[in-house]
């Protein structure tokens, strides 16, 4: 599903300013987290007068401040009538777009009954008011922005993946997945998505010329990978973890934890993250990071 999309899609660039407005309830919130998400630095609430102190401590900061995002609304009452004047005042020279979030009246609705909360619009009367008076308030903001994104058929994970089609670096994962060894005997990492266990490979802590080295040395690596049903689980389990990764991806869940145990989070383990990273690093949309738990701990 898509939503009516006006103008070229923006590349991102060094100093950006983008304004986030539109229609209340159609997924700012949304918006502004998954921009946070990608590293822009987001203003929430700011009323249109701060937006060229905004831009000018933006450009003071170079790179440290390279992307910012400020969401403007409604809630700013009589402020937010001068917003589409001082957007205009400042587009001039400066790398600064519009992005306008709409859906239809019906969705509105339905959305606000969701949660049961108030248009921040309707005042005395009923939500269709609010949504109406809001309309008329925004017309001419909706005219000029430079991206119009109809939310109707978006629900937040498609939105959000939206957002990082249109505002990521081209460089920017959708998914970063951390591999990360450890040993059963100090507990299981609590923000693990998904655990195995390598406990079922020989222990090569009980050979004498291995004790002394680490799953990240090549004859420990080569002793647990030779084992029975090593190389069989390894194939398998990366190609268990491809559409898993993919469908993380499409319900916009940034960042994942592959937990790989064994005892002592030494050799097994670590060897077996090793080797399952290098069969990772090629699927599309995903960074592999890696992080061995606790070794160095015996």
């Amino acid at each position: 599903m898509i939503g009516e999309e006006q103008a070229t899609e923006p590349a991102t660039r060094m100093g950006e300013v983008l304004i986030v407005t539109g229609m209340s309830g159609a997924g700012r919130s949304t918006v502004a987290n998954a921009l946070e998400d990608l590293d822009w630095y987001v203003v929430d609430n700011l009323p249109p007068q701060m937006l060229r102190p905004l831009l000018d401590l933006s450009g003071r900061l170079g790179d440290h401040l390279p992307r910012v995002a400020a969401v403007v609304d409604v809630r700013g009452r009589d402020l937010f009538a001068e917003l589409p004047a001082e957007a205009q005042a400042i587009r001039d020279g400066n790398n600064l777009r519009v992005v306008f979030l709409d859906a239809s009246d019906d969705v509105l609705v339905q959305r606000f009954e969701s949660v049961r909360r108030p248009h921040p619009l309707q005042g005395n009367g009923t939500l269709v008011d609010g949504i109406r008076r809001e309309r008329e308030m925004l017309a001419p903001l909706r005219e000029s922005a430079d991206l119009v994104i109809d939310t109707s058929r978006f629900n937040i994970h498609q939105l959000a993946t939206r957002v990082g089609e249109l505002f990521a670096d081209a460089d920017t994962p959708a998914h970063i997945v951390t591999l990360q060894s450890f040993g059963f005997k100090y507990g299981v990492p609590t923000d693990a998505d998904i655990v195995a266990d390598m406990r079922f490979l020989p222990n090569p802590f009980w050979i004498d010329e291995l004790r002394g080295h680490t799953g990240e040395d090549a004859e420990v690596s080569r002793y647990v990978l030779k084992q029975e049903g090593a190389a069989e689980f390894l194939e398998a389990y990366a190609a268990a973890l491809k559409p898993v990764l993919a469908g993380y991806q499409r319900e916009n869940k940034r960042h994942s934890t592959v937990a790989i145990g064994c005892t002592g989070g030494k050799h097994r383990s670590v060897a077996m993250t090793i080797a399952l990273a290098e069969r990772l690093k090629d699927v599309p949309g995903v960074a592999v990071r890696l992080r061995h738990r606790d070794l160095g701990r015996e």
